[in-house]
């Protein structure tokens, strides 16, 4: 007898199937929990070895070389110098009241594991954990130094909860980067494209263009229409996020901003607060992104305007990852030298 596929069948057949993926999900991660765990025991077993014994770098490396050959002898692949230095590090970087998530592969700890800063470390962690990074995402907001670009405009407390808890998005502010990289177009020097150029290549890397942007953007569209006393006008691109339930609009500019480039904005702001918003929606969020900022003309030209309207920077080339900690390191110091003032 053959079955009909009702609703009682189809609605079977949805259930096995989320049950299966969910189980398939799950043994991935009880794998990866276990490889974690493992490793972590290996290091400290290596570490409590060292400690027992001579202290000096040439007997460590000596004993990783001989632990290399040996247990390669015995178990084959995945006892390399390398891979014995990284379970070393795991045991000495997560001491046991701060062990590995079991929610990231041994991969991504390795990529962590490079990170010598500690409140940085802690950040990629928590942001590769919510945001559901793989391995080659977690690397490329390395390369980025996104940790650095997100704190070099917090003061400490800033940066110790974003150490602490990830990037949070309650507001709109949250949602900006200084700079945005756009290194992922892999446009060549000398920079000579047209904002309409730029428009494309960043829709056809939509998926790393999001993931720069952060979390809770979905697109929208692209030059998108707003008609007013029949003149037509076109946001470049359109998003709408998910966590502060509101549309964000971005302008691009390859030259310097001018204060009509943000009069536009502010009038698509309007536009879309008005005629696209629908019941739950909050007020849109316009951002300018540009070659170049000049702060004063910014600061003048948005006096008294929409506070959801924000001017930033982007580049098509990885920062200065050495100029940007020094950015943060100064923000601690100032702020570690007016506690002492306080004392």
């Amino acid at each position: 007898m053959e079955l009909s596929p009702d609703k009682g069948y189809l609605a079977l057949l949805q259930d096995i199937s989320d049950t299966y993926t969910q189980g398939r999900i799950q043994a991935v991660q009880a794998v990866n929990t276990h490889i974690t765990q493992t490793y972590w025991q290996v290091g400290r077993q290596i570490v409590e070895f060292e400690q027992s014994g001579k202290t000096r770098a040439e007997y460590g490396k000596a004993l990783l070389v001989k632990l290399s050959a040996d247990l390669g002898q015995r178990h084959g692949r995945g006892f390399s110098r390398s891979n014995l230095t990284y379970m070393r590090l795991l045991y000495q970087r997560y001491p046991i009241s701060e062990k590995p998530s079991h929610l990231l592969s041994w991969s991504h700890y390795v990529e962590l594991l490079k990170v010598d800063d500690d409140l940085e470390r802690r950040f990629y962690e928590k942001q590769a954990i919510t945001e559901r990074w793989s391995v080659p995402e977690l690397k490329r907001q390395k390369l980025s130094s996104l940790f650095l670009r997100l704190a070099a405009s917090k003061d400490k407390a800033g940066v110790l909860q974003l150490a602490a808890q990830g990037q949070l998005i309650e507001q709109p502010a949250d949602l900006l980067r200084e700079p945005y990289v756009f290194e992922f177009l892999k446009i060549p020097e000398p920079y000579l494209v047209s904002e309409t150029q730029l428009e494309t290549l960043l829709c056809n890397h939509l998926q790393q263009f999001l993931l720069e942007l952060g979390k809770g953007f979905t697109f929208v569209g692209r030059q998108y229409r707003v008609t007013l006393n029949n003149t037509h006008y076109k946001v470049d691109l359109v998003f709408y996020h998910r966590i502060l339930r509101c549309f964000v609009l971005i302008d691009l500019k390859i030259s310097d901003v001018q204060h009509h480039d943000i009069g536009q904005m502010n009038m698509y702001l309007g536009y879309f607060a008005a005629e696209e918003n629908t019941e739950g929606d909050n007020p849109p969020i316009g951002i300018i992104l540009s070659r170049n900022k000049d702060e004063l003309l910014v600061e003048y030209a948005t006096y008294q305007m929409n506070s959801q309207l924000f001017v930033q920077k982007y580049q098509l080339y990885l920062p200065e990852r050495e100029e940007l900690r020094r950015e943060l390191e100064l923000t601690l110091r100032q702020a570690g030298a007016r506690d002492e003032d306080l004392l």
